[in-house]
């Protein structure tokens, strides 16, 4: 069976932990180039080297999602290697909880611009490639469940993953004519770095009774997810599979929010 992906060239911002991690090693196992984008640089390239010495190709860059140049230059120095691009995802994102009417104007703007505004920049300077490219190709958004219901300690976050739903319906929109089909996945609770971080943080405000654990418990599968589950989903939005697919946002969360 031929894999999904051979010979695609695919970014993954926030590649070098996490969810991304997880996301670009099932992209190259599905035979595509995979370009581990991250502020992080050791990280990602720690990744790429496992998945070359699994018989993959991978490459690192790093990049802040939050400086359009960097970001043209992260896709540029992948275009430069494989050829072209032709999935992006925008992945990487940020946390700092606060209770509600503690929140600060720098912690509110922090959250937005890493998860939001990083979001735009990155579809933007994507669709500018596809669109030099002659058209067509895929974005694909790192949303959550906090973007569809609203967590008391993670309101900007879950403002932030909001903007990122509206972001891609407006994309999608946008770019429907060039051929680029823009979606989102919607995680729950994935067993990553950044929770373990949460859990700390909750922990100091107080209210560690909220954390990691608590919100699992309410899983309808019975466990958090691990990075791996995502990538099944990632990798159908990134191939020919979900061609005739745009603006629409896949949750991924075991069964926690039921709308």
């Amino acid at each position: 069976m031929t894999a999904r992906l051979t010979g695609k060239t695919i970014i993954v911002t926030g590649g070098g932990s996490g969810i991304g991690a997880g996301i670009g090693r099932g992209l190259a196992a599905e035979g595509a180039n995979v370009v581990l984008a991250d502020l992080n640089l050791a990280a990602a390239q720690s990744v790429a080297d496992e998945i070359a010495g699994a018989g993959g190709v991978a490459s690192a860059v790093e990049v802040d999602i939050t400086d359009r140049a960097a970001v043209a230059a992260g896709i540029a120095q992948a275009v430069e290697a494989y050829g072209r691009l032709d999935a992006y995802f925008n992945n990487a994102g940020m946390n700092a909880p606060m209770k509600f009417l503690d929140i600060t104007e720098d912690n509110f703007q922090l959250v937005m611009k890493v998860n939001a505004l990083g979001v735009l920049i990155g579809t933007q300077e994507a669709a500018k490639q596809f669109i030099a490219q002659g058209g067509g190709g895929k974005i694909v958004n790192t949303a959550s469940i906090a973007g569809r219901t609203g967590f008391a300690s993670f309101a900007p976050y879950s403002a932030a993953k909001a903007a990122v739903i509206s972001l891609t319906q407006a994309a999608a929109r946008s770019l429907a004519p060039e051929g680029i089909t823009v979606n989102a996945f919607a995680p729950g609770v994935v067993a990553t770095p950044l929770w373990k971080k949460l859990d700390a943080d909750l922990e100091k405000m107080g209210e560690g009774d909220a954390g990691f654990d608590s919100m699992a418990s309410g899983i309808l599968l019975g466990r958090p997810a691990q990075p791996e589950d995502i990538a099944p989903t990632a990798i159908f939005l990134a191939a020919p599979d979900s061609d005739y697919i745009t603006g629409q946002v896949l949750p991924i969360e075991g069964g926690m929010i039921l709308v």
